[in-house]
């Protein structure tokens, strides 16, 4: 075509120019759509004309009457409630929407309570549902990031009891919240350490030993003590690192004592946790180098939940330093890493048996307080991001 315009441009030039132009127009990309933004929950709350909307909110709870919606407790999977902010509580700025059978098992809260506090965006007709602002006939469920995979973790027998006060909550606010429900506990001596461990790390396959946290041995109960091939007490935070003794308090926390056979426990030291080094005699699996020590993988996720527990137990108010987390390893004497190890290995490695059993034992025999990070793992990237 651009000859035959070529030959024409002395005496149709006019002409030339218009096909050129109809040329481009033809050839231009075209702009792609843009979706359209999600309403505000308060902006579906006024637009009840039973229009289909997709509406982006925080799930705040389970509706049950017009004027009621639960937290805790939910009791079917049928609905569920959402704000523009994660800790509203007044159901006049809640819009109550409607869960259909095909979507109950990934969106409804008494399956998955872990939504609470979520941002999610529904699509749906806005239309009144228990006689208040609403959504019916619900097509659609994502998280706000996009994925329509509900977010993971999730529940404990414990969420509508011990962790009521945290449901729904991340960041500072769950990191408050977790500190206020777990810091008032039975502070144990150091000698009885001794006997609760015995209890705690107890082999499930052989009742007269213990489990090594390290090593994995299995070994006597009454093998403890200070001399080589014995067991003895590990501070997983190791006391160094936060500023405390033997004495009632985190030097006796057993949820971070573990059984250690003495002379890993000694070549671990109060070293940070990271990966690589050389391999540690009498411990399969195991690494270190000059400030750093990691351990088998099958209890990497262990260490990581016991010293994220720490990190939330003790902020400094009640006597004792604030143990915090770093993101660097070897640069502190105050601070325990690699923060961002950690987190992957909680990840990596997920809570066992032996873990859940020695959080219950705990809870119900010594401390009276659980690692939430044991019952609810998620709940460290929801504080640490």
């Amino acid at each position: 075509m651009l000859p035959i315009m070529n030959r024409h441009l002395g005496t149709g030039r006019a002409l030339a120019l218009a096909l050129i132009s109809a040329l481009v127009v033809v050839l231009s990309p075209v702009a792609p759509a843009t979706a359209a933004t999600p309403l505000t929950v308060s902006q579906a709350i006024g637009q009840q004309t039973g229009a289909t909307q997709t509406v982006r909110g925080y799930v705040v709870g389970q509706p049950t009457a017009t004027n009621t919606v639960v937290r805790s407790d939910f009791p079917n999977d049928y609905a569920l409630a959402i704000a523009d902010s994660a800790s509203q509580t007044s159901t006049s700025q809640m819009l109550y929407v409607q869960i259909p059978s095909a979507y109950r098992a990934q969106w409804g809260l008494k399956t998955n309570p872990g939504l609470m506090g979520k941002q999610i965006d529904v699509t749906g007709a806005l239309s009144a549902y228990f006689s208040h602002p609403g959504m019916t006939g619900t097509s659609a469920f994502a998280l706000a990031g996009g994925t329509t995979e509900p977010p993971p973790g999730g529940t404990s027998p414990w969420d509508s009891t011990y962790y009521a006060p945290a449901m729904g909550k991340t960041g500072t606010a769950l990191r408050t919240s977790l500190h206020d429900i777990i810091d008032a506990h039975t502070q144990l001596s150091y000698d009885q350490v001794w006997t609760a461990l015995k209890d705690t790390d107890q082999d499930p396959a052989n009742t007269a030993n213990v489990i090594e946290l390290y090593t994995g041995r299995s070994i006597s109960k009454s093998s403890n003590g200070g001399n080589l091939g014995q067991w003895n007490r590990e501070h997983v935070w190791a006391q160094s690192r936060g500023g405390f003794t033997t004495s009632a308090g985190p030097g006796t926390d057993l949820h971070h004592i573990r059984p250690e056979d003495v002379a890993v426990n000694s070549t671990r030291g109060n070293k940070d946790f990271d990966l690589g080094g050389s391999a540690v005699s009498g411990c399969t699996d195991c690494w270190t180098d000059a400030d750093s020590f990691e351990p088998r993988d099958a209890v990497k996720g262990d260490v990581a939940r016991m010293l994220l527990y720490m990190a939330i137990r003790y902020e400094g108010g009640d006597g004792f330093n604030n143990l915090e987390m770093s993101s660097t390893v070897g640069s502190s004497s105050t601070l325990i890493g690699d923060l961002e190890v950690l987190i992957a290995w909680n990840s990596e490695d997920p809570v066992s048996t032996f873990e859940m059993r020695r959080n219950d034992r705990i809870h119900s025999t010594w401390q009276g307080n659980r690692n939430p990070f044991i019952d609810h793992p998620e709940w460290a990237t929801a504080i640490w991001n």
